[in-house]
């Protein structure tokens, strides 16, 4: 079934017009993020650009933004990777945004208004992917999906805020 909204997570325009349709509500989960992949000699301006603007300033703009219509002590869940603590090569743009919007979270959690709540979740790559990303990550042991999954349900449904939750094998 396909969602009735669209989003493009580069643009505050709509963002903003996503919360509108959406109204009041009571958490946000973000797991969408472009990232370039390049050595970092061989990174373009446009790919920083790219993945700065998806991955990072995407997230905190749905903080931002979002912030103005999640119900008091709701909850936002954003999406970082195992790279910012894990490095390989080849993956310089996503390590360097996960570890901005780790550290995002653990900075605006105490700036928050009326409760909310704001953690990030930080998994290795999933089974699920392994596929796709194994062949880069050599000596990584992924971790199942559902396993991701509790991570997430931990940061809606607890009590946690300004937390990075680290999902490893």
């Amino acid at each position: 079934m396909r969602s009735p909204h669209l989003l493009d997570i580069k643009s505050e325009k709509s963002l903003r017009n996503l919360f509108k349709d959406v109204g009041h509500f009571d958490a946000v989960v973000n797991t969408i993020g472009v990232c370039e992949y390049a050595y970092f000699t061989e990174m373009t301006e446009e790919q920083w650009i790219t993945t700065n603007s998806s991955k990072m300033m995407g997230q905190i703009n749905i903080v931002c933004i979002g912030q103005e219509y999640i119900a008091d002590t709701g909850s936002f869940t954003l999406i970082t990777g195992i790279l910012n603590i894990k490095p390989i090569p080849f993956a310089i743009a996503d390590a360097t945004t996960s570890g901005a919007i780790d550290t995002f979270v653990q900075c605006v959690a105490h700036e928050m208004p009326r409760g909310i709540r704001v953690n990030s979740i930080n998994p290795t790559v999933l089974e699920e992917a392994w596929d796709v990303y194994g062949e880069m990550m050599p000596g990584f042991q992924p971790v199942p999906g559902s396993l991701v999954g509790k991570a997430f349900e931990r940061s809606i449904d607890g009590f946690i805020t300004g937390q990075v939750i680290y999902v490893d094998a």
